[in-house]
């Protein structure tokens, strides 16, 4: 899927599609990340695991401009996310947990908006529109509204507005939750579509066999990077037993106590927004 809006970088460059160093977020004198330093290399495929309140969501909301770090540096292609932000953006497709769509809006209508918000050409958006609906494989429904998609709809939809704008770094926040077996097996269709063109996707995932999946992993607790390398190797390393599995490992580095979170303001703007926000009565 491509568009007029280029993504902003220097390709010749041999930079990290990600990196940071000793970054940190802080609310008040608690540190949500702490310390934070890695990299993930131009058409890596990195799955980000941790508990509830690990911060994971605080670490994505940075690398996706949403905020910005208390302390230390993130970058994108090579572009700081504090001080390129708007040039980092050019550069990223992003799919969040929660559906972020409209659904009071048609599918088109949907991406229309995304087109415009992301610079694609007034001539070129009603083809990157119709681009979009054809890679969703939504057909007709691209003129119904998006209050009557199912769920693997919704993700399509989601994914394929993520990509109109042409970006490099795919940022996929638990993307298979709530759909079923043949909704997962789509979408990983699509996703492995995607990296045949080189395409770095970063995620996060609380189901760990799609994480064995990935180039490599890296778990966070407490704000703080504990384990990162590829699959079998944290397996290796810390499995303890013949017939370990990455479910092991997690449990192993973060313990067996639940964590239970209150809502964030970002769950809090989702959840209103998806009873339609200030039109609710």
């Amino acid at each position: 899927m491509s568009s007029e809006a280029e993504p902003i970088g220097n390709p010749e460059s041999t930079a990290p599609a990600i990196e940071t160093v000793a970054v940190r977020r802080l609310y008040g004198e608690m540190a949500a990340v702490d310390g934070l330093s890695f990299q993930v290399s131009e058409g890596e495929f990195f799955a980000l695991l941790g508990p509830n309140g690990a911060g994971k969501t605080t670490l994505i909301q940075m690398l996706t401009t949403l905020i910005p770090p208390s302390a230390g540096t993130a970058s994108v292609r090579g572009l700081d996310v504090a001080k390129d932000a708007a040039a980092v953006r050019t550069n990223l497709g992003v799919v969040f947990q929660e559906p972020a769509l409209d659904e009071r809006l048609t599918a088109e209508e949907n991406l229309e908006i995304h087109a415009v918000l992301y610079g694609i050409a007034r001539r070129s958006r009603k083809k990157a529109v119709e681009s979009a609906i054809q890679w969703a494989a939504l057909g007709d429904a691209g003129k119904r509204a998006v209050s009557g998609f199912s769920g693997g709809m919704k993700r399509r939809l989601e994914l394929a507005r993520a990509l109109m704008h042409g970006p490099k770094v795919l940022f996929l926040d638990e993307p298979t939750i709530g759909l079923d077996p043949q909704g997962r097996r789509d979408l990983w269709d699509r996703i492995a579509e995607l990296r045949r063109g080189h395409m770095t996707v970063f995620m996060t995932t609380h189901n760990l066999g799609e994480a064995e999946a990935c180039d490599r992993v890296g778990i966070i607790d407490h704000g703080k990077l504990i384990a990162i390398g590829p699959p079998g190797d944290l397996i290796a390393e810390h499995g303890g037993s013949e017939g370990a599995d990455l479910e092991d490992v997690f449990i192993k580095l973060t313990g067996h106590h639940l964590r239970d979170n209150v809502a964030t303001a970002r769950d809090r703007m989702v959840n209103f927004a998806s009873r339609g926000g200030e039109h609710t009565k």
